[in-house]
């Protein structure tokens, strides 16, 4: 993972580099580095302030120690969050959430292979039917990630009943795990929140839900989280997948994006293929972000 973070982490990393002293400018170029990173202003500024007491404290006057204290203050706050999925239960019911255009659909398909490739029974349900395209590119993923589909049995069908009917599906089969898609846009907030409270109420009455994961696309930034807050606030989010990580220089939305919601980043997309999507360790994620 540390050669995937390369894109985002590149510009922490070549700062040290280039480096000699610890001075005003080293602060300055940092601050800068940081926020272009997508920090954001607030946890920068908590950032330099921890650092300059550190260094002040210590003595510290190389800038490669100065490094080693970033990773560490990164890998710290990243370490706040416990970003283990919990898929113990049999079937684990996962509901996938998130504005359209976030990668929802591809991350689902993704996500189906990775939990595959741990040797998990894995099916999809496309209950995202208030969009006929949704239910043909969620199947098509699936498929491709070697997954079974439940889909609507005719066009418009209750998305609560398609997601009903993959969790029997499931139950009857011995699948281990349910992911299950949702609509991410319908005509009101209400209308949208009041779908996905009906799909968590039919779903429980057969099994709890394990989890429910908020899809977020890193290049969207504070923007992306904006639009998603009303699932935040109204969905029973557990956990947040952040997409489209590759070739970006935004790493640090994922420790703001945590810090700012609360919630756990469980797994991350850094490419376009089928295998592009991976758990969320903050060590290594901190390792690679900044060297």
């Amino acid at each position: 993972m540390a050669e995937r973070t390369l894109s985002f982490g590149a510009r922490l990393r070549g700062l040290f580099q280039t480096v000699r002293v610890i001075d005003d400018d080293t602060w300055d170029d940092l601050e800068a580095a940081l926020i272009g990173a997508d920090f954001g202003p607030d946890i920068t500024e908590s950032m330099i302030t921890d650092l300059k007491e550190k260094v002040e404290k210590f003595r510290v006057t190389d800038p490669r120690d100065l490094q080693r204290m970033l990773r560490e203050d990164v890998e710290e706050r990243l370490a706040g969050f416990d970003p283990t999925l919990k898929l113990s239960a049999r079937p684990a019911v996962v509901l996938m959430v998130g504005v359209n255009g976030v990668g929802k659909t591809t991350t689902i398909g993704k996500f189906a292979r990775f939990v595959g490739n741990y040797g998990r029974s894995v099916v999809v349900g496309a209950a995202d039917t208030f969009r006929a395209a949704a239910v043909e590119q969620v199947a098509t993923w699936a498929e491709r990630a070697g997954a079974e589909v439940v889909r609507p049995q005719h066009p418009g069908q209750d998305p609560a009943s398609v997601a009903y009917q993959t969790v029997e599906h499931a139950m009857r089969t011995g699948t281990e795990i349910v992911l299950i898609d949702t609509a991410g846009r319908l005509h009101t907030k209400g209308g949208l929140m009041d779908e996905l409270g009906k799909i968590k109420r039919v779903v429980e009455k057969l099994t709890p839900i394990s989890e429910v994961l908020l899809v977020l696309d890193a290049t969207t930034g504070q923007n992306g989280v904006v639009q998603a807050e009303v699932f935040i606030e109204h969905a029973g989010v557990t956990g947040l997948v952040i997409t489209k990580l590759d070739g970006t220089a935004k790493g640090g939305f994922v420790l703001r994006v945590q810090d700012e919601t609360g919630l756990p980043v469980k797994l991350i997309g850094q490419g376009e293929r089928i295998g592009d999507l991976t758990g969320f360790t903050p060590s290594v994620f901190a390792a690679g972000l900044v060297g």
